[in-house]
């Protein structure tokens, strides 16, 4: 049991901002979630934590890693896809880029 490297999060994709055919909402970011792929399943991810982290080109607070926290807000369609708001909206550099989603907080 010693020397397993235990992950406390799971791995999604940016796919985009919320949008209609004309206007797009940055403060709304579109994610897929590994391994989600029913509107049931997206149930267990509302309001879990996530975090966009990043790479800087400036040392600050000692790490060149930055991260932008956000939460998962409500399901998009039918296949698994979220919603999710951020702190600060999310980069145009992020998009396509990986997110963390947190096991917590916990809502059993």
């Amino acid at each position: 049991m010693g020397g397993e490297s235990v992950r406390l999060y799971v791995r999604g994709s940016i796919l985009g901002y919320k949008r209609s055919k004309a206007n797009q909402y940055n403060h709304t970011a579109l994610l897929k979630i590994d391994g989600v792929v029913t509107k049931n399943e997206v149930e267990f991810y509302l309001g879990k934590k996530m975090a966009y982290v990043y790479k800087a080109k400036t040392l600050k607070k000692g790490t060149f890693f930055r991260c932008i926290w956000g939460k998962v807000m409500r399901a998009h369609g039918n296949t698994g896809t979220v919603k999710a708001k951020f702190t600060s909206n999310l980069p145009p550099s992020s998009l396509g880029g990986s997110v963390r989603v947190m096991m917590y907080p916990s809502r059993v």
